[in-house]
Formats: C-alpha cells, structure tokens, sequence
C-alpha cells in the first residue's frame, strides 16, 4: 500500500470483492432480464448476450474449481467437472444460471480467504485468493458494461470500485512480458514519453488520477497528478471504459490533450490481456 492525497491506497477488502461478484452479476441479469439472446454486443463485435453471459458464467465455475481445489497447475477452461452450458434458454434463465456461479465462486473464495495459494495464470499476479476476487471483480464489472450496453441502458459504477478497477488494469498492462512480446508496444517507448489519467468528477480524496511511464522498460505508474505528453480527461466511468475499449477517445465524455496518437497506440497495445 502506499499513500497518495492523504488516504492509504491498495486493494480493497477481500469480501467487498466476495460480495461485488455476486452484486455485479445480478445487477447484469436485472438489466437483460427480457432481452433476446442473440442480441449482438455492440462492445464485443463477434459476441451476442447468450455468448457473453456464457462466457461469464463459465468464467466463474472455471475460477471456483482453481480456488476450491487449490490447484497449483493450470486447469482447462471449461466448466467445472464438465458441466455444460445452458444453450437454448432464454435470458431469464442465463441470469438464474450466471447467479448461481457468481455465488458458488464468491463462497470459494470465502472459504479460501484471501491469504490461500491458488493458481494463477498471468506470471507477475500474486497466487492468492485474494487475486482471482480483484479480477472476477472487474470482470463482471465490465460486462455488466457490455450486457448494458446491449439493451441500450445506461453503464454507472460505484466510484471506489471503478478506481480499484483502473488500478488492476494498470498493474496488468505494466506486468513486463506485455512489452517484451510486443515490439509494436517498445515503439511507442521515449524518453519522456508519458500518460496521464485524470478523472474529473470525483472527489479528491479518492485520488484518481494515473501517471503512465513509458520511457522505457519496464512500464511503470502511480496515482498522481503530473503534467505529460498526453492526458485524457473525463468522467470516472468514461476513463474506465476508454481503457477498455468500450469507449472511443472521441467520445464527448472524454477529452484529450497533447499526442493522441501515443495515447490510442498504448491503450490498443496494452489491452490485449482483456480481449
């Protein structure tokens, strides 16, 4: 943890991600209850809802075997003891589905704590439980995003998740292979080269501002406020989704200042964790 602004920053509590899980994922099956499964994501071009809350919910019973077992080898991501997908139903039925592997995950994790070595597969991530309830976390987060986004309602985000949220994208797009298996991503390295992420309707207090250092190898960041080669500016959700690429830079929600192009390449290079 470090201190930023007065506050002591990090992580949040392992059951506030225990309970976001299973929060996030009904708040999504509230929000397509009544929607056509092949209704296409308009955020996730070659996906429609059923694809979407079947990966999501395979996702989550493919997570709940790592954390139950304590597995310290990868496991192949299907569902848990071969369970199969719910093809064919409607998206009532999906939500029902999705809910119940939020929940059984959610328990695991509870059981586990937060502190139980469990398997990861991104090198550079703690093998911890704690680790798979940040992620699934985010996860659901964002495609309860993209579930909204299908339906044509409105995407909003409780303030302190969506910072934690953009702290964990951070920390996954500056992990070192990312930029030792893409020399496309080294191009964009100079000296003095930086990236700054300002989110301007939130309180101070949360502290959520990001400086990205791409001078060279490693890429590193912090919360602060700095001048840089180019800032994007916007809502908290609007930086959110922007990282993500749920949102283009063009967007009247967002606003950017200084060298659009370093900004585009990064968040293009960057996100391949998340596609």
């Amino acid at each position: 943890m470090v201190r930023l602004y007065g506050v002591v920053m990090g992580v949040l509590d392992h059951e506030r991600y225990c309970s976001e899980i299973v929060t996030q994922a009904k708040l999504l099956g509230k929000a397509v209850d009544g929607a056509e499964p092949d209704s296409a994501v308009p955020s996730c071009p070659e996906w429609n809802l059923e694809r979407l809350m079947l990966h999501l919910g395979g996702e989550y019973r493919w997570a709940e075997r790592i954390v139950r077992t304590r597995d310290q080898v990868e496991i192949c991501a299907a569902h848990a003891d071969g369970a199969p997908e719910p093809t064919g139903q409607d998206s009532a039925s999906l939500g029902t589905w999705l809910v119940e592997g939020a929940e059984g995950l959610a328990d695991a994790l509870r059981g586990a704590g937060p502190e139980a070595e469990v398997w990861n597969p991104i090198a550079g991530v703690p093998r911890n439980a704690l680790s798979w309830a940040r992620r699934m976390t985010h996860e659901t987060l964002l495609h309860r995003a993209d579930a909204e986004f299908t339906v044509g309602a409105e995407f909003t985000s409780d303030p302190e998740l969506a910072v934690d949220a953009l702290d964990e994208w951070m920390l996954l797009c500056a992990l070192p292979q990312l930029s030792q298996a893409d020399p496309e991503l080294r191009r964009l390295f100079g000296d003095g080269n930086t990236v700054h992420l300002h989110a301007t309707d939130v309180p101070e207090e949360l502290a959520a501002e990001w400086l990205v250092d791409l001078s060279g190898e490693p890429i590193t960041w912090r919360r602060a406020h700095e001048k840089a080669t180019v800032a994007l500016r916007g809502s908290l959700t609007g930086l959110l989704l922007a990282a993500y690429l749920r949102k283009p830079l063009s967007d009247s929600d967002l606003e950017v200042l200084g060298d659009t192009e370093l900004l585009r390449g990064w968040l293009e290079r960057v996100t391949v964790w998340f596609r």
